[in-house]
């Protein structure tokens, strides 16, 4: 387990999941309505129709229920990128300390032959 405890641990996961729940359950809300006809459908254009009207519908829902969770993937996500970004300036930090060991030490050297 992460740092974050077990909760927290998959919280980009466990957004999506919920956020295909949320329009999946609007996809089948709008089929059963153009099924029963009350949504008028027809040919192929109805049912993309039902799709991007599945989508809309679900885009707020979304936002309205799952801000906690956006939260959480969020704060998972930006933890993760603090920390590759302080082992990337750690890394270089020591690259530039061995660059300039190797220049002091040719430095050096090239002093004594003079």
């Amino acid at each position: 387990m992460s740092s974050n405890g077990p909760q927290k641990s998959h919280a980009t996961l466990r957004y999506t999941s919920m956020r295909a729940s949320i329009f999946l359950g609007c996809l089948l809300l709008a089929l059963l309505l153009g099924h029963f006809g009350i949504i008028p459908v027809s040919g192929e254009a109805g049912v993309i129709f039902l799709f991007l009207l599945a989508a809309v519908a679900s885009a707020p829902l979304s936002y309205v229920l799952l801000s906690k969770q956006r939260d959480e993937m969020s704060s998972q996500i930006t933890t993760k990128v603090a920390g590759l970004r302080s082992r990337t300036a750690e890394r270089i930090a020591t690259q530039n300390a061995e660059e300039d060991a190797a220049d002091d030490a040719a430095r050096a050297a090239a002093s004594r032959q003079s």
